[in-house]
C-alpha cells in the first residue's frame, strides 16, 4: 500500500496526488471522479507548486530582510477554500537536500471535503517516511 492509498483513507478525503517542483502531476487517486478529475488535479498540482515557490521566496526574503529566522525552508503548507482543503507536504525534499541527494521524491498533496477534513492526521501521513528512505 502506498501513501497515496493511506491519504485516500482519511475522512473527507477526495483525492490524494504527487507532482513535481514543476506542477506536473505523476501519480493520483481520486475518489469522486464526478467532482473531481485527472485536469483539476493537474491544475491543482501547478498552483500548489506556484504557491510553494512564492511562499519560499517570501520566506527567504523574510528572513534576510528581519534576521528572524525559522520561516525558511518551507515544507508544508494547508490551502483552504469554501468546500475543499489541500494539504501539501514537501518535507522530504527537504531532507534528501540536507543529505545531498540529488534525486528528489515528489511532492504529495490530499484534497478533502472541509465538512470532515482532518488536518493534523493529513500531515503525520504526509511526514511518514518511505520504507528504503
Amino acid at each position: 500500500m502506498t501513501k497515496l492509498d493511506d491519504l485516500m483513507k482519511l475522512p473527507g478525503a477526495m483525492a490524494a496526488f504527487e507532482f513535481r517542483g514543476s506542477g506536473e502531476l505523476l501519480e493520483q487517486r481520486i475518489a469522486y471522479p464526478d467532482r473531481i478529475d485527472e485536469s483539476i488535479l493537474d491544475l491543482l498540482a501547478h498552483m500548489c507548486a506556484a504557491n510553494m515557490s512564492i511562499a519560499t521566496m517570501q520566506a527567504r526574503g523574510w528572513e534576510k530582510v528581519t534576521t528572524m529566522k525559522g520561516f525558511y525552508p518551507v515544507q508544508e503548507f494547508t490551502l483552504i477554500g469554501f468546500d475543499w482543503s489541500v494539504v501539501v507536504s514537501g518535507l522530504h525534499r527537504e531532507q534528501y537536500k540536507q543529505a545531498g541527494k540529488f534525486s528528489l521524491p515528489p511532492f504529495m498533496g490530499v484534497v478533502m471535503a472541509n465538512d470532515k477534513a482532518d488536518y493534523e492526521a493529513a500531515f503525520t501521513i504526509l511526514e511518514q517516511q518511505e520504507s528504503g528512505q
